[in-house]
């Protein structure tokens, strides 16, 4: 299997943890979902490296802070490690859809920043899991397998797209998860 396709790329609000309408604005706010941050360790204990982005308006809209949100992460990252995985980074767009910047998904950013970062030239093939079409939409942009979990906003966006999904679907991310890892045994 190629370096790229031992990557995979999270959505965070939704994929990983509980998210909320109002936004997730404080550490103590933050809390993973069933099944989250084992999947992730097992998939680094599988050879995979696991990144992060995230569309992060409620900094654009006053609701939190970059602080904030820097608390939230440390705290994702502390459980992540706890059960023996890692990031290989982090990806947030601050702005909100009104400010019409390239970090938002799903214009491609984010992922134009963690290849740099990462040295990574394709994203062609990469697990790319999220909730939203918008996570799809991106997924698409790059050539990447798009995966969308049915947990956060999931079941709406399944339910949105119907039968055009050209998406993977599955229950969450422990779910998506361990599909992956038997087509990687396979």
């Amino acid at each position: 299997m190629s370096a790229t396709r031992k990557f995979i790329v999270l959505d965070r609000d939704g994929v990983i943890n509980y998210d909320s309408d109002d936004y997730i604005k404080s550490a103590d706010e933050w809390r993973p979902l069933p099944g989250s941050i084992d999947a992730i360790a097992r998939l680094c204990a599988a050879g995979y490296r696991v990144a992060v982005i995230s569309n992060q308006s409620g900094i654009g809209r006053g609701l939190f802070e970059i602080s904030a949100l820097k608390c939230i992460h440390a705290k994702m990252i502390a459980n992540i490690e706890a059960a023996g995985g890692q990031l290989a980074g982090i990806y947030y767009c601050p702005h909100t859809p009104d400010d019409r910047c390239e970090c938002r998904k799903p214009k491609t950013g984010m992922l134009r920043a963690l290849g740099a970062d990462l040295a990574l030239s394709s994203f062609e093939g990469v697990p790319v899991i999220g909730d939203k079409v918008s996570d799809l939409e991106l997924a698409r942009a790059v050539g990447a397998r798009g995966i969308l979990v049915l947990t956060g906003k999931g079941a709406c966006a399944a339910a949105a797209l119907g039968e055009k999904a050209d998406a993977e679907i599955y229950k969450d991310l422990a779910a998506a998860v361990e599909a992956l890892l038997a087509q990687s045994r396979s």
